[in-house]
């Protein structure tokens, strides 16, 4: 449903045509829904959360707090202050990839990055390929930009990952572009480098842009961070790519992202955040550029986070693998359980009652499938304390086995 659906007349207000099919953000909506019930006295274990629930690292909040006693308050340049892009471009040379600092724009926050990037390179009759499921987001920014979000399902005895094949039986003459996320939300599935190689060639062949959301590419659970696609493109020619600190860095509430891009493209994206934002927040530049640069508390920090995520992820693996019959996606990065609790028949919704009585039953929020084009199923989150995380997955468990019956 429309979030402004209804007729443009006899209202104090009538949506323009440039969000009439707009909706809510469904993970939103179940973290208020939580806090709702909470703030009612309902000990609600929110397990919908799409951060990471550390505090951001005191180094970072040090310099933060340096910048502004220094005088940082003011305007920088709209795409970001040089020393940051410097740091972005030597994080880029470790991959192998020559980027200069006039390919990167820094903006509030990673998805303000990706709309800029739909909105700079989509419009009205394209159509861009959109692995489902995918972050809700995606399908909605393809959809302001005026172009067609076209879902392509995966497969689910491969994590729900898709294949170059898929995308090609997908694309048609009007195809215009990809969008890649690896590691996964909401399923936690990690593209190998051989997979991302793949996917980019296609692209390549077909003269499709790929836009390449890396924000959870530092925790995965491998020997190494996930694979980026900076690593393995043939050509930087059509390629964005997405990344930022939110997610490894826990600085959600920082508000930092940015963007990798041809040298057109990102002028083109800086052009249009100067008549949006501007420029992001300049403390918070400021503390991006320590989580940058100030490697060794960096990596030790990052280190330590994922190593409590692995261990939440095998806490909550451990739980469903006790359930004949309950079918996941078994999480190899971020921080997300993908769990298969109805049928897929977008008339049933299935997902959306089983969170629904879920919440209002068993006091466990989680977000429904539907918001990524998935209605069988269901997210969870384990960014939580460990008690609250096993004890969520176990209500989880007891419901689909009562439900199933």
């Amino acid at each position: 449903m429309s979030l402004l659906a209804g007729p443009r007349s006899n209202r104090a207000f009538a949506p323009s045509g440039n969000i009439a099919q707009l909706r809510e953000s469904a993970t939103i909506a179940v973290s208020a829904r939580a806090k709702a019930l909470r703030a009612a006295g309902r000990p609600v274990i929110d397990l919908g959360a799409g951060e990471p629930d550390f505090d951001t690292p005191e180094f970072i909040r040090r310099a933060a707090q340096s910048a502004i006693d220094a005088g940082a308050t003011r305007y920088t340049a709209t795409e970001g202050i040089l020393p940051l892009r410097e740091a972005i471009v030597r994080r880029a040379g470790h991959m192998g990839v020559e980027v200069t600092p006039g390919q990167v724009v820094v903006s509030t926050g990673s998805k303000q990055s990706l709309f800029n990037a739909c909105f700079c390179l989509f419009g009205e009759g394209d159509e861009v390929l959109i692995p489902t499921p995918s972050w809700t987001s995606y399908y909605e920014m393809v959809t302001l930009a005026r172009a067609t979000a076209v879902p392509v399902p995966g497969d689910a005895g491969a994590g729900l990952k898709v294949t170059p094949s898929m995308l090609e039986a997908a694309s048609t003459g009007r195809t215009r572009g990809v969008m890649l996320n690896s590691p996964c939300n909401p399923t936690g599935a990690v593209y190998s480098r051989d997979e991302l190689a793949a996917l980019l060639e296609c692209a390549h062949e077909h003269g499709w842009w790929v836009i390449s959301d890396e924000i959870y590419r530092a925790i995965a659970y491998g020997t190494e961070p996930a694979a980026s696609a900076l690593e393995v493109a043939p050509s930087l020619d059509r390629l964005v790519l997405i990344d930022g600190v939110a997610k490894a860095y826990a600085m959600t509430g920082w508000r930092i992202g940015w963007a990798i891009a041809p040298r057109e493209l990102s002028a083109a994206m800086t052009a249009f955040q100067s008549h949006t934002t501007s420029n992001a927040a300049a403390p918070s530049q400021h503390a991006a550029l320590a989580a940058l640069t100030n490697r060794e508390a960096a990596d030790d920090s990052v280190r330590k986070m994922v190593a409590e995520f692995r261990r939440r992820r095998d806490a909550v693996v451990e739980v469903v693998r006790a359930e004949p019959g309950l079918e996941i996606v078994e999480p190899e990065g971020a921080f997300y359980l993908f769990a298969r609790v109805g049928s897929d028949d977008p008339e049933r919704d299935d997902g959306a009652r089983f969170a629904q009585r879920l919440l209002e039953s068993h006091e466990v929020a989680v977000v429904p499938g539907s918001a990524f084009l998935t209605p069988g199923w269901v997210r969870m989150s384990y960014a939580a304390p460990i008690d609250a995380v096993v004890e969520g997955t176990r209500r989880l468990v007891s419901l689909w086995r009562e439900m199933s019956r």
